[in-house]
This record gives C-alpha cells, structure tokens and sequence, in this order.
C-alpha cells in the first residue's frame, strides 16, 4: 500500500452552479482504519470522498498522501472494469475475496439481470482486489440483505488502509469506525469515537453552545440596559455644565459650572458611559463570535387517500423470469385499499422484478400512484431535477418545503445541476406527496437517505390511510410501517429458482 494517512489543509471547494462554498477550510488528518462521514443529503459526503481519492482538485488548499486511491461510487449502473479478472483469477486474494463477498463466476455475463445489492458486492469486491491504500466507500449497505450485509462487514473488518465510508447504516458505523467526521456545510468536525459516540458529542457540544450563547446574550441585555442608564446620567450631567439659557448677568450660575467642569466632577456620567459602550462592544463580539447551528423544521405529512375499490391490484398465480435459468414463482396476490405490505428476500430474488410486474397491470391513475424504484440511474435524475426546475413559484415552492422537511437544504439542491441520489429520492417523494395518493410503493425506501430523513419519512407514512407496499432490508422500518408480509426464499425443489410466501 502506498499511503498510511490522508492529509486535508485548508480545502475549500465549490461546483460552478454554487453561490456558495460546499466546503470552506477543512483541516483534518485521518491515518488507518474506517472514519465515518456523517451529514444530511446534500452536505458534500460525496464531495469529501473524491477529493480524498483524488477524483477531483480542491480550488484552495491541499489534500495529500492518497497515493493508490479507489472510490466506490453509491451507483452501481455499470459493471466494474476488472469483475471479468478476478472471477476467474486464481491468485490467493482473488479467491479470499470471492469467497467472502460470495460472488459467482457467471456474474459478469449477465449483470444486466443482477441485483442492485449484488452488484454492490461485485464492486466492493473488484475495489478489495486492487489493494488500494485509500478505500473510499459511498453507501455500502444499500440493497443489501442481512446476510451479504454480514458478508460485507466481514471483508471491510479485513482492510488495513485508511478507510472513508458514507452510511446510513449505523451498526456499520459503530462497528467499523475509529472516528467520525461531521459535515455541516461549509464546515467539519472530526469526533473520536464510533457514530453513536461521535453523535452524542455532537448532541453536547450543540447543548454547550447554546448554552454560552444563552449566556452571552443575557449579559450583552444586561449591558445594554446599564448603558441606557448611564446615557441618561450622563445627559442629566451635560445639560447641568452647559451655559446654554443662563443670564449673562447671573455670575454665580456661571460659576458653579465652571467650577464643575475644572474639577471634572459633573463629567464622571460621560466616562462611565464610554466605558459601557467599549464593554457592550465586546460583549457584541463576543456574541458574533459564537456560531449556533440553525435548526430547521422536520417532518412531512403524506395526504394520501383510500381507494374506493375492492381491492388495489388482484394477480392470479404465475412465474417471472429472472434471467438465466432462474425464476420467481408466486400464489395469487390480492392487495386491498388500506393493506400495508412488507415484501422481503434475499439478494436476486426478485423482489424488484416482481413489483415492475404489479406496475404493469396495476389499474390505477397516474396521478393517484406514488412509486419510488429502488435505483435511479444518472440520466434519470437529471431529468427529475429538470420536470422540478419547470414548475410554477408556488409548486416549485411547496416541493421544496418538503425538501426543507426532510433534511436537505433546498437553495443547494436547485444549484445542483446533479442532484445525489438522496436528493433524488426526496425529489420524487415531494412530488408524490402532494398528489394524494391512493397507493405508495417504495423499493428500498431507505437507501440513500440520511438518518433525519428515514425516521421523518416513517413517521408520515405510518399516519398514512393509503395503501403501502414496502421493499426493505430495514427490519425496524418495516415493523413500524406494515402489517402483511410476502417473502421471497429459494425454492426447495430448484435452488436456481424462488418462490413468494403470504405469511
């Protein structure tokens, strides 16, 4: 391995679209081991990984010591250029890797028809062959069952360089990661420690300096109203030297003042009041000095409506082809109105073959369906942003205000000309929400999508009266929101073949 550490200096980078920095004057050493990126959608994670890699310059300052550097994107819509190598490499890595990340041989030959969360052990693993000595990685876990959620944090355990990873997936974080770096544009924070350990840190830092604020500002309100008083004293004091409006025969008026004014007593009120005023000027910088994070509303209200129907979709029993020589079989499926429907299995499946097939009979009106698959490719996202950029003032704005709600700040998002894959999700989800759906479907809702997000997102959908068909790894998500279960398991007779179970 080339590098042992990753240096970034005063690094400050901003996209030509910003008007303003990303990133402003990071500063941090990260050495081996996994360091955690933590921040909402949007924050620049993304940014930080490519330029730690490489990928990309900063405008200002210096990242050094990334020698061999890979990135493994969040995307996985292209097959890793030496996937074809390693599957049939017979060199004592290639075989330890393959086997840890249970890869098979035919793979590359038919990657159009794997799995999103295949294909994401592919590109981890093709990333583990090159022995890079920086791994960053972009959201490892999504898609991933449990158990090539295990296979992924046992091949991650074995590397020795320095590691960068970007999850939402917290058990990861705790188990992998040394520390953790918080962004929060355009600064960061790096905290020793775990996620969970970094976060409650964070969460007392946040309380300290709310709390010095708190403290500040009440002396500067203090100050303030000390100095009104002095003004007055000192007003009381000017008006008692000045001649203006005695008699000019009245020589005992004048001389009192002047007397006054030579033994400087009468104008004790005007120093005292200068000297409140430097005081109130540092108590002000003082309190300029102290930056709270603002703290934005949370949470969002999906208004969707019950179907009048008998039921949603009827699908008599039947079988999908899911390439090769494998196949989904299923019993008939009948949804109702208000059925909220867990749909579960392991990688490859066909959880999603099975819901592009329900898409296509289902007799429902456009506008009364809210469908989020579980990938949306590059082009796809542009062409999202673009349909958002189009809308009127008022829509534009309603579908930024639950942007807003679900973490992502959206004067960024409308200068991105990509958005990450998490604004993306949020993009469609804002669009759905306000067409009152009477059926949502969602393909791995979770990916992508910060912590704030996932738990804003379970809260409006468990208070939703629509029907909700739900594809997820994530076992406490689908506890909270469903209350059927259809499972995919490999069939007995064939183990090429699945078959879907209503438990």
């Amino acid at each position: 391995m080339d590098s042992e550490y990753i240096r970034f200096r005063d690094v400050s980078f901003t996209y030509d679209t910003m008007t303003s920095p990303l990133i402003k004057g990071l500063s941090f050493d990260l050495a081996r081991g996994w360091t955690g990126i933590i921040g909402a959608n949007g924050a620049g994670k993304t940014t930080i990984l490519i330029l730690a890699t490489g990928d990309i310059s900063p405008q200002k300052g210096s990242v050094t010591g990334s020698g061999n550097a890979v990135y493994c994107r969040q995307r996985t819509d292209e097959m890793p250029s030496l996937l074809n190598e390693l599957v049939i490499s017979t060199d004592s890595d290639a075989c330890r890797i393959r086997g840890q990340l249970n890869l098979d041989i035919d793979w590359p030959d038919r990657w159009d028809t794997l799995s999103h969360g295949e294909r994401k052990r592919a590109q981890i693993a093709v990333a583990l062959w090159r022995r890079p000595g920086v791994l960053a990685i972009d959201e490892p876990t999504n898609h991933l069952d449990s158990y090539a959620g295990e296979l992924l944090h046992n091949s991650l355990e074995t590397y020795k360089g320095v590691g960068l990873l970007v999850s939402h997936d917290r058990d990861l974080l705790d188990s992998l990661c040394y520390q953790c770096l918080f962004v929060d544009p355009p600064q960061a924070i790096l905290r020793s420690g775990n996620y969970t350990n970094g976060f409650q840190q964070a969460i007392s830092d946040e309380e300290y300096v709310k709390n010095q604020y708190a403290t500040k500002k009440q002396t500067f309100i203090k100050l303030k109203k000390e100095t009104s008083k002095r003004r007055d004293i000192a007003g009381r004091s000017h008006r008692m030297r000045s001649k203006r409006g005695l008699a000019i025969k009245d020589h005992d008026a004048r001389f009192k003042r002047n007397r006054a004014r030579i033994s400087g007593k009468d104008g004790t009120g005007g120093k005292l009041l200068n000297q409140m005023n430097g005081r109130v000027r540092q108590a002000q910088e003082e309190l300029e000095k102290i930056q709270v994070k603002k703290k934005y509303e949370m949470g969002i209200w999906v208004s969707g409506s019950k179907s009048k129907k008998d039921f949603l979709f009827r699908l008599p029993n039947g079988m999908i082809h899911l390439g090769g020589s494998r196949h989904l079989y299923f019993p008939e499926l009948l949804m109702c109105p208000d059925d909220r429907i867990a749909l579960t299995g392991q990688n490859g499946g066909g959880k999603s073959s099975l819901i592009r097939y329900i898409l296509k009979i289902l007799d429902i009106p456009w506008n009364r369906l809210t469908y989020v698959p579980q990938e949306i490719d590059q082009g796809s996202s542009k062409e999202i942003m673009s349909r958002a950029l189009e809308l009127s003032g008022e829509r534009l704005g309603k579908m930024m205000a639950v942007v807003s709600r679900l973490g992502s700040r959206p004067h960024r998002l409308l200068e991105s000309r990509q958005p990450s894959p998490g604004e993306t999700r949020k993009l469609l989800l804002a669009t759905g929400i306000a067409s009152e759906p009477h059926l949502i479907i969602m393909d791995e809702p979770t990916n992508h999508m910060d912590l704030p997000s996932i738990e804003c997102l379970e809260k409006a959908l468990e208070g939703c009266p629509c029907g909700l068909l739900l594809v997820s790894h994530d076992r406490r998500f689908l506890e909270k929101l469903t209350d059927r279960h259809w499972h995919i398991s490999p069939r007995e007779e064939s183990p090429d073949d699945f078959l879907l179970q209503v438990i």
